[in-house]
């Protein structure tokens, strides 16, 4: 059997979710159509800076030596990586730019979203270079349902094989499939690509969080934008503006049956003064929306899941994975266990 390993982040870290990963989902009687969200991911610079706190390289060695710990594989030379529902392509890219061939093969990544594929390829263009030579070439990617990835990575134009060593499904994106058939279908596309042995590796917010919905509770976070101070004497950086972030907000209905929480998701980037925002290739894309007072923002309500752990064991189990480990959180040393973290 292939492995499965489940991360869990806490609710104060990062009950977070990329959430692009699928289509829209054929409504069965009694069941709820995949989550879909327009509007959110429609603004890669936005969801790329919300998320840019996380450490991406060390993450990355996290989840390479996880595969290293439970593969039941002849190798962990030469990896070929999956990841679905991947965004902004932060941790593919990361796996690229710092491991060498003979480590990382190369990455596939998958979105429904052709405005994150679309900016994930720019993303790597930017990080890995032009196409045409070096790293880049071994990266793809590929715009399409993460319920069906057979039918995208099997078609491949640079891919000689369409058999993955690991698969990533991370920062919560596994929340958007509502219904277990969406899951298995997902998990089962997911064990008819991966070689023998291989593993995936989910990350999905804390489980005590769905023992905790008899009440809704807001979460969120502020980024800062910075840039170098213009005065020498001033030395250092300079505040410019900020990006709110709401994941989450008190009176989110939550519905004990089905489990799932209609999340309020909002995004609101300002500026102190229009003429501060830096003109560089790089942070100018994150302002191209931006309304005269200075202000960015798209608010919505994306109904995601919650799980138990059970519950991933189980519908594991079903697409012919065997859960293997569980952890804390994407780095050493932190138990699932642990409420701290």
């Amino acid at each position: 059997d292939d492995d499965i390993t489940n991360s869990s982040t806490d609710d104060d870290d990062t009950s977070t979710t990329d959430g692009k990963g699928f289509g829209e989902s054929s409504k069965k009687e009694g069941s709820t159509t995949s989550s879909i969200s327009d509007n959110i991911y429609s603004m890669p610079p936005l969801y790329d800076l919300a998320f840019g706190y996380r450490d991406y390289e060390e993450e990355v060695d996290f989840l390479l030596d996880l595969h290293d710990k439970h593969h039941a594989s002849s190798s962990t030379n030469d990896l070929r990586i999956l990841e679905l529902a991947a965004g902004p392509a932060r941790h593919s890219l990361a796996a690229l730019a710092t491991h060498p061939p003979s480590e990382v093969d190369s990455v596939v990544a998958l979105d429904r979203s052709k405005d994150m594929v679309k900016y994930g390829k720019e993303n790597a263009d930017y990080e890995l270079g032009a196409p045409g030579g070096g790293r880049r070439d071994d990266f793809e990617y590929v715009n399409g349902d993460m319920r069906h990835v057979d039918e995208y990575t099997t078609s491949s134009s640079s891919s000689s094989s369409s058999e993955f060593d690991m698969a990533w499904l991370l920062l919560g994106s596994m929340q958007h499939l509502l219904t277990n058939d969406d899951i298995i279908a997902c998990l089962s596309s997911v064990h008819s690509v991966l070689k023998s042995g291989g593993t995936v590796v989910i990350e999905l917010p804390h489980p005590r969080e769905t023992f905790s919905m008899g009440e809704c509770t807001r979460n969120g976070w502020t980024v800062p934008l910075v840039e170098d101070a213009d005065d020498e004497e001033e030395g250092g950086e300079k505040e410019y503006g900020q990006l709110n972030i709401v994941w989450g907000e008190e009176g989110d209905e939550f519905d004990p049956v089905t489990q799932v929480r209609q999340f309020t998701v909002g995004l609101e980037l300002k500026v102190n003064n229009l003429e501060d925002i830096p003109k560089d290739e790089e942070t100018s894309p994150l302002f191209l929306q931006m309304a005269e007072d200075g202000r960015t923002s798209v608010r919505e309500v994306v109904p995601m899941r919650l799980f138990t752990l059970q519950e991933i064991d189980a519908l594991g189990r079903c697409a012919g994975f065997e859960f293997v480990a569980k952890y804390g959180a994407l780095m050493e040393g932190v138990s699932i266990e642990d409420e701290d973290e």
